[in-house]
């Protein structure tokens, strides 16, 4: 687990969730990827090291899809590797993921069972498979989404593309931070405000069991059991450097009032 990015709307897709990621780059990661929609497919690309790694793999393409979702990853399940990286991708559906899923390996194997089979080490391709899982049953994106979520127990902020359905972008966070970016025509996602700081101020906060489908258009927020939440955002008015420091004086503080959280979320 480590930064989520992601961004609907009319501006370079790639270079948005580039610069995203460039801006979490102080939480440390070991490697990092994109997905993006092109010609109507989900394309993947990912990095082992540096995120240079992932620009110099990138550099010349160009993709025409107004959506994706861009992931720092630092190892959990699974060691460091292109493989393990995020992020994931099965029949159509990708998904990055901040957390660790408790049951992840009773899912795999019922998964397994019915004939899913996998590519990484990581607990997050299971989020993948599970939302192909509900999409084979006939339920639509948002649906299948919750239905696997319902099956999940852990910590996730995830976020997730289809193939099915290429305007819509939906993320979703239990103990795990995800914000919500309000702009002009256009959305963002991302685990931590300096990502999404230069294109906006206005941001919702994603609370614990909350889902949000997101398009060029606009947005709603639903609980994971289909009650609607309407948010108003928040403005944000710290500069790049202080929201990188969580609001604290210096980094150090920053650290030391994390560390419970960083604790738990190692166990």
């Amino acid at each position: 687990m480590c930064g989520i990015i992601g961004y609907v709307g009319p501006r370079d897709t790639k270079e948005v969730l580039l610069e995203g990621l460039r801006r979490l780059e102080y939480r440390g990661y070991d490697s990092a990827g994109l997905a993006l929609f092109h010609n109507g497919k989900v394309m993947i690309r990912r990095a082992l090291g540096k995120l240079r790694e992932l620009e110099n793999k990138t550099s010349g393409e160009r993709f025409n899809g107004n959506l994706g979702v861009g992931h720092t990853r630092w190892a959990t399940h699974g060691k460091p590797s292109e493989s393990n990286a995020h992020p994931h991708k099965a029949g159509g559906v990708a998904v990055v993921h901040n957390g660790i899923i408790e049951n992840y390996l009773p899912l795999k194997n019922m998964l397994s069972g019915e004939g899913h089979t996998f590519k990484s080490e990581t607990d997050t391709e299971i989020l993948c498979h599970l939302i192909q899982r509900y999409l084979f049953k006939g339920e639509k994106f948002e649906e299948a989404v919750r239905q696997a979520l319902l099956q999940v127990q852990g910590s996730y902020a995830i976020a997730a593309l289809y193939e099915g359905e290429k305007d819509k972008l939906i993320a979703a966070r239990k103990e795990s931070p995800l914000i919500l970016g309000i702009g002009e025509k256009e959305r963002f996602i991302a685990s931590d405000i300096p990502a999404i700081l230069p294109y906006t101020r206005k941001m919702i906060f994603l609370e614990d069991g909350e889902m949000a489908v997101v398009q060029e258009k606009g947005h709603r927020i639903s609980t994971l059991w289909g009650e609607s939440r309407q948010r108003s955002p928040r403005e944000i008015l710290w500069d790049p450097v202080t929201a990188e420091k969580g609001g604290y004086k210096h980094f150090m503080l920053k650290e030391i009032f994390e560390q419970p959280a960083t604790i738990a979320n190692a166990l």
